[in-house]
């Protein structure tokens, strides 16, 4: 009994990581485009399909490289790797532009951003 209450917890526990995650993701996002020349998300739906956007790319880098895109937390590739991923996004989300200056200056923000959001935010 034990066994099947523990994997509930496990699933439920997961499904709340990833929200936590998404809700982070917006919240680190919309104040990177706050502080970011050349960065714009018009609405409040282009910024939430855009945080699952860089949520889902971030998590397949992760499974296919097991690379973290997070400009402070692999130094260099890690950087390229989230400056890339904000301008990618721009071709999956309706109401988000950025120009590649803005997608590097971006990815420094999003990291001090995210370095500062509490929590364990990796999946």
């Amino acid at each position: 009994m034990s066994d099947s209450q523990s994997t509930s917890n496990s699933g439920t526990s997961t499904a709340w990581q990833i929200i936590g995650r998404l809700v982070a993701a917006g919240v680190v996002l919309a104040i990177t485009a706050f502080f970011t020349p050349g960065f714009t998300i018009n609405n409040f739906w282009s910024l939430a399909i855009a945080a699952v956007v860089l949520t889902v790319l971030d998590y397949l880098i992760v499974k296919f490289t097991g690379i973290h895109a997070s400009p402070f937390g692999k130094g260099f590739v890690g950087f390229a790797l989230a400056a890339i991923i904000l301008y990618v996004t721009q071709f999956f989300v309706a109401g988000y532009s950025i120009s590649w200056m803005a997608a590097i200056i971006g990815a420094v923000i999003y990291g001090i951003v995210d370095y500062f959001m509490p929590g364990n935010q990796q999946m």
